[in-house]
């Protein structure tokens, strides 16, 4: 049984709190990426142009996928399950990562200080192969089929990093103190070849 000691031992050791609070908000921001990521690549792929209130989306968008439910992100889920992108299976694990997060953000301090007991460190992973599986179907399945640069080509799906997915790693390395990516950016900007 824990104690409050315990609790406080936990709570002011940095290096049980900071690890703890990097993995909540990182589940928290990955699951954010990934509702933006089923609702937004719909929406992109019904829109027709721009103008000055931003993009202009066709009435196919409303017929075709906001009429299936009440909740943009449930309708987006569905269109996808329709379009063979994603499985009943992958629906639920949807619903177990929604609970953890919910967790997460209305329990952070209790989760964090150890309080409470969470899955996200486990879940994690499964987070990310939700978020894959659904940019890889968009990149096999839409963007190089209607890209004439790769016509004839064969693209080998297990190479292929979303730019969802590269931004993901990229802020993971930068949140979790490397530099390096930095680096790289100043010593490109330095010789022209980075945009200020």
């Amino acid at each position: 049984m824990t104690t409050t000691a315990d609790r406080w031992e936990r709570f002011l050791d940095p290096e049980l709190v900071r690890p703890s609070l990097f993995l909540s908000t990182m589940f928290i921001t990955t699951f954010e990426i990934l509702k933006d990521s089923v609702v937004d690549r719909i929406r992109d792929f019904y829109t027709n142009g721009w103008d000055e209130n931003g993009p202009i989306v066709g009435p196919e968008y409303q017929s075709q996928v906001l009429t299936r439910n009440k909740s943009t992100l449930y309708a987006s889920f569905d269109w996808l399950r329709e379009h063979k992108a994603i499985d009943e299976a992958d629906l639920k694990t949807f619903e177990t990562l929604k609970k953890i997060r919910n967790q997460l953000a209305h329990q952070l301090f209790d989760v964090v200080t150890g309080q409470v007991e969470s899955e996200h460190a486990a879940q994690f992973p499964v987070l990310v192969s939700l978020l894959r599986k659904v940019e890889v179907w968009w990149v096999i399945n839409v963007e190089i089929p209607t890209n004439p640069d790769y016509d004839g080509q064969e693209v080998d799906e297990s190479g292929v990093v979303p730019g969802a997915l590269l931004s993901l790693q990229m802020l993971i390395e930068v949140a979790s103190g490397n530099s390096e990516l930095l680096e790289q950016w100043r010593k490109a900007r330095s010789h022209g070849r980075a945009e200020p």
